[in-house]
């Protein structure tokens, strides 16, 4: 909640269950306070017992496809913070960086742009179809890393239309509205417009948005961190 709201409690000058179910993010029902999706997601000590398919699966696969066996491999559980914090640093792990030195400091080039990267793995965490029992899946392979989403597209929303910033749709506007209180979202709905622009312009490459069955991908190629 401080994270979120950046007050405490006792700043507010409220209690937690009032502030709950004053922002409508718990409901009463037979004298019981019950939390919403959106509230276990971001503030529960274990979301993923009530919504188990609610984390992501990262894997590093050798190649440029999925014929190889993951070398690395993890189920990412927990709030959603620390979910996209921890994927961030399993990308980290798996992404190549070269150290230059210009002028007497060292001059960091990784593969990917890491905003980019978070802004792709936010907008899945808060478009996701949440009915769908499956993960989000985050693959890095030699020449891209592929982001995952379970659900189509919502409404009359179209890849053109993503790509060209012109369509802000939200499946899940609770949790959108929490991502954007902690400013990770801009509520403009061109945080993946912004995404593809900073990959296309660091590594000279088009990003590709594609349906594939049940699920929304999103594939970013590297760039040659030689160059």
């Amino acid at each position: 909640i401080q994270q979120t709201y950046q007050k405490t409690l006792e700043q507010m000058g409220i209690k937690y269950e009032d502030l709950l179910r004053n922002l409508g993010y718990a409901r009463d029902q037979d004298g019981i306070l019950y939390p919403i999706m959106a509230c276990m997601l971001f503030w529960g000590r274990e979301p993923q017992r009530f919504f188990p398919h609610a984390h992501i699966v990262a894997a590093r696969i050798p190649g440029k496809d999925f014929s190889a066996s993951p070398s690395d491999n993890k189920q990412i559980s927990g709030p959603m913070a620390a979910v996209l914090d921890d994927t961030v640093r399993f990308l980290r792990i798996h992404l190549k960086t070269t150290h230059n030195i210009q002028a007497f400091e060292p001059e960091v080039h990784s593969e990917l742009p890491e905003e980019a990267l978070r802004e792709i793995l936010v907008n899945a965490l808060a478009h996701r179809d949440y009915t769908l029992a499956a993960p989000i899946r985050v693959f890095v392979f030699d020449d891209r890393v592929e982001i995952r989403t379970p659900g189509g597209l919502p409404n009359t929303v179209t890849i053109d239309a993503i790509r060209l910033g012109a369509v802000h749709v939200l499946r899940n506007p609770t949790i959108y509205t929490l991502f954007s209180r902690l400013g990770l979202v801009t509520g403009i709905g061109t945080g993946v417009y912004r995404a593809i622009q900073q990959v296309r312009d660091f590594t000279h490459q088009d990003p590709a948005l594609l349906l594939e069955g049940n699920e929304f991908v999103v594939s970013l190629p590297k760039r040659n961190i030689a160059e």
